[in-house]
């Protein structure tokens, strides 16, 4: 990911989570509000209690890795953050892009 993809504000993942919409499965929870930018935005956030900080930065590391490679799936003009839960760390990588793409194409609209 590019550094203007990215989230890092604090009070913006702090607002995108309590004023936006969200989609949920297993593995993960995406949030997404409207922006102003011309292009999709991305922050990703890991609990404590997933792990210790190098479980934490691979599932980190995996996911940028999986918004990369699957930019299509995310509309511009938003925001997204995506939390990963506990539960991913039992997934494959092959798992989590599955799940990914499942979640983001679900007909539910976000």
């Amino acid at each position: 990911m590019k550094k203007y993809e990215i989230v890092k504000e604090h009070k913006e993942f702090d607002d995108i989570i309590a004023t936006g919409r969200y989609k949920k499965n297993k593995y993960f929870v995406i949030y997404n509000k409207e922006s102003t930018f011309a292009h999709p935005r991305f922050g990703v956030a890991v609990g404590k209690k997933v792990g210790n900080a190098v479980t934490r930065n691979k599932l980190k590391r995996q996911m940028r890795m999986l918004l990369t490679t699957n930019k299509k799936l995310f509309s511009n003009h938003q925001d997204y953050i995506i939390i990963v839960k506990t539960s991913s760390l039992s997934a494959s990588y092959q798992e989590l892009e599955l799940e990914l793409i499942n979640l983001m194409e679900k007909k539910v609209k976000i």
